[in-house]
């Protein structure tokens, strides 16, 4: 969790808060199909509904108060690179204007690619 503290008082953001919506930037992205979990029974990655995105999302706290956050999605047949730069772009973008948190990394895990 990370304190945002000012003259009026305070507020505590959660990793839950942080995971939902930077799964939520993520899947809004062109060519993604949605997060990916993997099975413990099989270890083989699922497509996650959208009312689980925060399941593909991962949010490490740094001593500095900045965040990284690891995404592990799907995604159609596009170029990978593309969707990406899109992903990084997007989620940092609202994570920041939504938290005020300063996001040092975001790395995208595509596990699996949908094909037709």
């Amino acid at each position: 969790m990370i304190q945002h503290n000012n003259d009026k008082g305070s507020v505590t953001v959660s990793a839950a808060v942080y995971t939902e919506i930077a799964g939520t930037a993520a899947t809004n992205c062109f060519g993604v199909k949605g997060m990916a979990a993997r099975s413990m029974a099989d270890g083989v990655y699922h497509l996650l509904r959208k009312e689980s995105v925060g399941k593909g999302v991962r949010v490490h706290f740094h001593e500095d108060g900045s965040i990284s956050i690891d995404l592990h999605i799907a995604v159609d047949n596009v170029n990978m690179n593309a969707v990406g730069a899109s992903i990084i772009s997007e989620v940092r973008h609202q994570v920041t204007k939504c938290t005020g948190t300063e996001v040092r990394a975001v790395n995208v895990y595509i596990d699996s690619m949908m094909i037709g």
